[in-house]
């Protein structure tokens, strides 16, 4: 018996275990309990969703749903630390957690390698998870170019992937498919190539959203960002990456303000929502614009100064509509460094 419990009744020491056990059990089930940090507004958040090193996500970077409006929807999670996508169900004001798909199996020295999914779209019976293609983030200059050039490029190649899968409700219904055809299309863009496996704050690539519409995969870029004050999206035919099309890629410059970038798209109605966020890795101001997919031309419908605070300290990351009413168009953000995305639903003015 350990020292210092030699004196306690066996009645008292099963009291006492008992008693830890509850607390454990108590800690287990607060650590799974809903979502609602400090903010008001924050819709809860039912179950784990799963990140890194299987804690509660941290890092929720991308949304989508199987159908455009109305409730409950069966929808798609990405956290950008992982190699899963996750489904759960949207409800008006909550979401539940559900099963988790395998995405990717990269590894590097037996080491798993994420994905570094950026963004989640849904379109033609596909959902489509799309990696940043983008050098690993290491803003303490931890990897060295050339003595980790290995582990590097193994990094840059498991995010260099476009995943696709269909579902059949809240499951896929058919295995991954995957497709690293887009990294050799941006090699061929003059605009882009020069800026492939730099690091994010040397204005390095990287792509955070992700929309599917009228056949075409247009990608969002959030860096590089040019000194006109306009982002970068790349549109391309989905059969040119998942089938043997010809790329016929269009380059997109979209004046979403200096210094900002695309950080999620999401296709509605006959155009597109842009959440537009800083480039670099201080905090900037946030804005959702409207574009109607085929031109430069945008037109901004919200500031989200109010939400994500007036230094933009908190990372708007992810955005999804919800539904139409007189009032407006209610869309559901979710935020990078929030546990499980703290999700905030705001209006936003018609397209």
């Amino acid at each position: 018996m350990p020292r210092g419990l030699s004196g306690i009744s066996p009645a008292a020491l099963a009291r006492i275990i008992a008693t830890a056990l509850s607390l454990a059990v108590t800690l287990a089930v607060i650590s799974d309990a809903p979502t609602r940090e400090d903010d008001d507004g924050v819709w809860p958040v039912y179950g784990k969703l799963l990140g890194k090193k299987g804690k509660n996500s941290k890092d929720v970077s991308g949304i989508a749903c199987a159908r455009p409006q109305g409730f409950p929807r069966s929808c798609v999670v990405i956290d950008d630390n992982v190699q899963h996508a996750q489904f759960v169900t949207v409800k008006d004001g909550e979401i539940i957690a559900g099963d988790m798909i395998p995405l990717i199996d990269n590894n590097y020295k037996r080491e798993a390698l994420e994905l570094d999914g950026e963004g989640v779209a849904y379109a033609d019976g596909f959902y489509y998870v799309i990696g940043s293609h983008g050098h690993p983030r290491d803003s303490d200059n931890e990897l060295d170019s050339k003595r980790d050039a290995a582990e590097i490029a193994a990094r840059i190649a498991a995010s260099s992937q476009i995943v696709r899968f269909r579902a059949d409700g809240a499951s896929a219904a058919t295995p991954v498919e995957r497709t690293g055809k887009l990294r050799a299309i941006m090699e061929r863009e003059p605009a882009l190539a020069s800026y492939l496996d730099r690091r994010l704050e040397n204005n390095g690539l990287t792509i955070e959203g992700i929309a599917v519409r009228r056949g075409r995969i247009l990608a969002g870029f959030r860096g590089p960002s040019f000194s006109n004050g306009r982002a970068v999206v790349l549109s391309l035919p989905v059969d040119s990456v998942f089938g043997e099309a010809s790329p016929d890629a269009r380059l997109h410059r979209l004046p979403l303000g200096e210094g900002r970038g695309v950080r999620d798209l999401a296709a509605y109605g006959d155009g597109v929502l842009v959440l537009a966020g800083p480039a670099a890795s201080d905090p900037g101001p946030y804005a959702i614009y409207w574009w109607n997919g085929e031109t430069e031309d945008v037109r901004l419908l919200r500031d989200l100064a109010d939400v994500v605070g007036k230094k933009g300290t908190r990372k708007a990351e992810a955005l999804l509509p919800l539904d139409e009413s007189a009032s407006g168009l209610r869309v559901l953000i979710l935020f990078d460094g929030r546990k499980k995305g703290a999700p905030v639903a705001v209006t936003i003015p018609q397209p």
